[in-house]
């Protein structure tokens, strides 16, 4: 028998509250309900096991050689390993093919679930226009005979026993169409004052998306594709309902989303595990942080909007489209508060008119515990992330940086101009380009305009847009304030992002 299978004591560690069933003593598990959790989830664990269901994993790679030899070293260090893993390399020039065939090959693997058979394949496709989503179709292609096919970024490392959750769900309830782990960032590797401090907003990004799916009932309203795992059944449900050859295709840049919407309207749940965990790889440059937003926010807008990429019809009111929805209201609200605010207490300054209030706190206060609250959910949380949240000034800072990419995204998408994001975010990369100054180029141009304008203004005028002004400002930061206090009272039920 092998040796029991264990985390540590960290008290809301899964193995601490877990132990399975006798069909599985091979790892020395039982099953006790997890603590806050809903007891469906819990029910999995008790009518499953783990080779109920054969994984195909696909793993589509794109100048991934500092990072994929980690990848195919964490798919088998799993409790669960895939039965096949394919990577398939498109459109690279590193050295991703020479890495990854070091691994190529059988591999017989010694699990704490017993002893384990998996084979790791190398494709080497050359020039690829579809790039990744001609990548995942091939990969498709060799796996559309397993149950579920296991989807992996190339700089994704997934926590040993992030495959092992998604199976046990996904095998106990036929409506599911795919599982998506809970994303987050490994900060350990990362240096320089700018990459930690973009590493750290990004940690917190991931961490509050997380959280509002898992309380949404645990739907997922994108699978993404740096490590989920999807029913082939429903897949091929996708393609014969939008009669598509592939399950992935161009019609959308952010091709997880669009996966993710077609899976749902097909009749089947998009989930997110409150269990498996998977760390991906960050932006450390504003540039290469910027194309990223730029690419998954205009690919969102054009999911909401009608017929943007050739009959793609858009579906505002889709289920999985609400919470994109209300980011971008959410951040529409914040770009106005903001720039209005500067706007009206330079002008409040100007004429002696500024008088402070420490009923401006509050607002400022709630918002501090909210993401306070947020990072202390952070199932790997570090003292960085905890002052990140709490010292305001970093969290107002990587805000602004949020806005601009907000901006950019909209006014490329109202310009009708169609641009390759996936080109533009590679040159990113690259570290080629210098758009992402643009917006904030463009506030210092507006803002000096209004500071020119003001002063032409008389007296009577200046006023009277002050006395309109604030009230108007005042109101929607008490919504705000309102909205984020109803947050920050919610009960979390026990949830670690």
């Amino acid at each position: 028998m092998a040796t029991p299978y264990t985390h540590g004591d960290d008290p809301y560690d899964l193995a601490d509250e877990l132990e399975f069933p006798p069909s599985r003593q091979a790892g020395g598990y039982e099953l006790t309900p997890a603590v806050g959790f809903a007891d469906d989830f819990a029910d999995v664990f008790e009518h499953t096991s783990v080779h109920r269901s054969t994984i195909g994993c696909v793993i589509p790679a794109y100048n991934e050689e500092e990072s994929i030899g980690d990848v195919l070293t964490a798919l088998l260090g799993q409790t669960r390993v895939p039965d096949v893993i394919h990577v398939v390399v498109n459109n690279s020039t590193d050295g991703t093919v020479r890495v990854a065939s070091q691994f190529a090959g059988p591999h017989e693997v010694i699990t704490p679930l017993g002893e384990q058979f998996t084979e790791v394949f190398v494709h080497d496709i050359g020039k690829n226009p579809d790039k990744k989503v001609g990548a995942l179709n091939y990969g498709y292609a060799l796996v559309e005979g397993y149950d579920y096919l296991l989807g992996v970024d190339g700089d994704t490392i997934g926590d040993e026993r992030a495959v092992e959750y998604l199976e046990a769900e996904a095998v106990s309830d036929s409506r599911i169409g795919g599982i998506s782990a809970i994303y987050s960032i490994d900060p350990a590797p990362i240096t320089g004052v700018i990459p930690k401090f973009l590493i750290t907003g990004q940690r917190t990004q991931f961490a509050a998306f997380n959280l509002q799916n898992l309380l949404r009932g645990r739907n997922m309203a994108v699978l993404g594709g740096q490590f989920s795992i999807f029913s082939t059944t429903a897949l091929r449900a996708v393609m014969k309902a939008n009669h598509q050859r592939t399950p992935w295709v161009r019609d959308s840049e952010v091709e997880d989303s669009l996966l993710s919407l077609q899976i749902k309207s097909a009749g089947y749940l998009t989930k997110i595990s409150p269990y498996s965990r998977a760390d991906v790889g960050g932006m450390t440059t504003l540039r290469s942080y910027d194309a990223q937003q730029v690419k998954w926010t205009y690919g969102a807008i054009e999911l909401m909007w009608p017929g943007q990429r050739g009959d793609t019809k858009g579906q505002p009111f889709h289920p999985n489209l609400r919470l994109r929805w209300f980011e971008n209201i959410s951040m529409l609200t914040n770009l106005f508060v903001r720039i209005a605010f500067v706007t009206l207490l330079a002008g409040s300054l100007s004429i002696s008119a500024f008088v402070f209030s420490p009923w401006w706190l509050i607002p400022v206060a709630t918002a501090v515990l909210l993401n306070v609250r947020i990072a202390m959910t952070m199932n790997d949380r570090t003292s960085r992330d905890v002052l990140f949240a709490a010292l305001v000034i970093p969290a107002e800072i990587f805000m602004w940086i949020r806005l601009s990419h907000f901006t950019r995204s909209w006014a490329r998408f109202l310009s009708r101009k169609k641009v390759d994001n996936w080109a533009m975010q590679a040159k990113a990369e690259r570290g080629s380009g210098a758009g992402h100054w643009t917006p904030m180029i463009l506030l210092v141009v507006v803002l000096v305009g209004i500071a020119v304008a003001w002063n032409l203004l008389g007296p009577v005028t200046q006023s009277a847009i002050l006395w309109v002004g604030w009230p108007i400002v005042g109101v929607v930061t008490v919504v705000q304030t309102v909205l984020m206090i109803f947050k920050l009272m919610r009960r979390y039920q026990g949830y670690r992002v």
